[in-house]
């Protein structure tokens, strides 16, 4: 591929990924005003997040698989037009239960397109400089965080809740003119059948785990949640053991194994657990204790955005100078210090210390982003690159949610901003163990020491 085809693929990478992760932190502003509209329910509000969440979930690594089939390309325009058309018609929709059921529809527009967004790098970009493309697309979802609850507070309060569905219509055809300008990449053909027994029984476990930890904030451990967690654990060993026999495995055993995949999923899990399990009280200690309003809050989270913006591409040229190994266990190291920095927030703290722990969370968060994704992109083979990056974006779905729990089972009783210091020392906890998980990812390969030049005798 050429220079210009590299750059169109990383161009409609960037926007698909950064369309989908604009369109949730919109709408996360936007759901009070929502809820008043439709004259809706709390509980039916957020189906319209748990939804699309879970439908991603269930289905993120079989769209991988699948775009490892029929080619990246196809499976992220049949995503990108998914999600504008279910966009555009949420922005239509005249009540609640339509808004939910697209939503729904939207997850698995969403499914097919994030894993493409990994895929179509590995394809076009060379594996020397895939890295520094990862990089480029964590730092631009870095912006996306911070200029998502900032578009969609303006949009919500001039033109209503449904322009919020309306804002990705143009980053949509963007994307999709600049996917269909890129050559499609040659797939060699899979053999054997796409394991459907396997990704129902990987679906359900996904499904049963991802809606119990979304509910747990607010069900606590439940009959309902323990049945949820002992049905998702009953799943994933069903899976597993059928992973191990079949002929032709949704998740090959051997990927999993693989000294660099394996660990950089368990870093990527343990870092979104533990910066998203210490912003959710973090923010009701800023509004609830400081006494900040909603503008002033988002204000002291952007330097989260800063640092992860600049921490993606700094930590390309760390690991091409230091390896994967040394930056992955930095950023954990930053990590762990921001949670650990956080538990000591007080009614007292000012600005420039609150200022430090979310520039380290999110210095910290951008690095492992970008390195251990590269890590688990380039440690598949390229059949598996697809399925790869299903994985990676599972496991992003599933952090957070790990995360919240977590702190909504540390703070029980108490109001989450009152309960900032053990949940932030447990998610230091979390954090630690990532660092060392980190320790496991394989060691820079050694460069060869060139052979002494014999001297010739005059």
């Amino acid at each position: 591929m050429t220079p210009r085809h590299r750059g169109l693929a990383l161009a409609a990478s960037i926007t698909g990924a950064v369309l989908v992760a604009v369109d949730g932190t919109v709408l996360t502003v936007a759901q009070p005003t929502l809820q008043r509209d439709l004259h809706a329910s709390l509980a039916a509000v957020q189906w319209t997040s748990s939804g699309y969440l879970v439908t991603v979930a269930a289905l993120l690594v079989f769209a991988g698989r699948l775009g490892d089939r029929y080619g990246h390309r196809r499976l992220f325009v049949a995503g990108v037009v998914c999600f504008a058309a279910t966009s555009a018609a949420i922005a239509l929709a005249p009540g609640i239960g339509w808004v939910i059921a697209l939503r729904v529809a939207q997850g698995l527009a969403g499914a097919l397109l994030q894993p493409a967004t990994i895929g179509m790098l590995r394809a076009v970009w060379p594996a020397d400089l895939l890295p520094r493309a990862i990089a480029v697309r964590t730092a631009a979802l870095g912006l996306a965080v911070a200029a998502g609850p900032l578009l969609g507070g303006a949009l919500t309060t001039h033109f209503g809740w449904r322009a919020v569905f309306l804002l990705g219509l143009l980053p949509a055809a963007a994307a999709l003119v600049a996917a269909l300008a890129v050559p499609a990449a040659r797939t060699e053909p899979t053999a054997g059948g796409l394991d459907l027994p396997g990704a129902g029984l990987l679906a359900l476990a996904l499904v049963c785990l991802v809606h119990t930890l979304a509910v747990l904030p607010t069900d606590g451990w439940s009959t309902g949640t323990v049945l949820g967690i002992a049905t998702a654990g009953l799943a994933a060993l069903a899976f597993a053991r059928h992973e191990r026999r079949t002929a032709c495995p949704l998740v090959p055993p051997a990927l999993l194994r693989s000294p660099a995949v394996g660990p950089a999923l368990g870093v990527l899990l343990a870092a979104s657990a533990a910066v998203l399990g210490t912003l959710f009280p973090a923010t009701y200690f800023l509004q609830e204790v400081l006494g900040l309003d909603p503008l002033h809050n988002a204000l002291r989270g952007l330097p989260l955005a800063v640092a992860m913006i600049v921490g993606a591409p700094a930590s390309a040229w760390l690991a091409r100078r230091h390896g994967v190994r040394a930056t992955v266990f930095t950023g954990m190291a930053l990590i762990t210090t921001g949670t650990l920095l956080t538990s000591r927030l007080g009614p007292d703290s000012g600005d420039t210390a609150i200022g430090c722990c979310f520039l380290l969370l999110g210095g910290g968060l951008g690095a492992v982003m970008a390195t251990a994704t590269s890590a688990v992109v380039r440690g598949a083979a390229d059949a598996e690159s697809g399925v790869a990056g299903g994985l990676q974006q599972t496991v992003m779905n599933i952090g957070p949610a790990l995360g919240i729990a977590l702190a909504t089972t540390v703070a029980g009783r108490a109001a989450p901003g009152a309960a900032l210091t053990p949940v932030a020392l447990a998610t230091t906890g979390v954090a630690a163990a990532g660092a060392l998980l980190a320790l496991r990812l394989p060691r820079p390969a050694a460069r060869p020491v060139p052979a002494p030049v014999p001297l010739r005798r005059p």
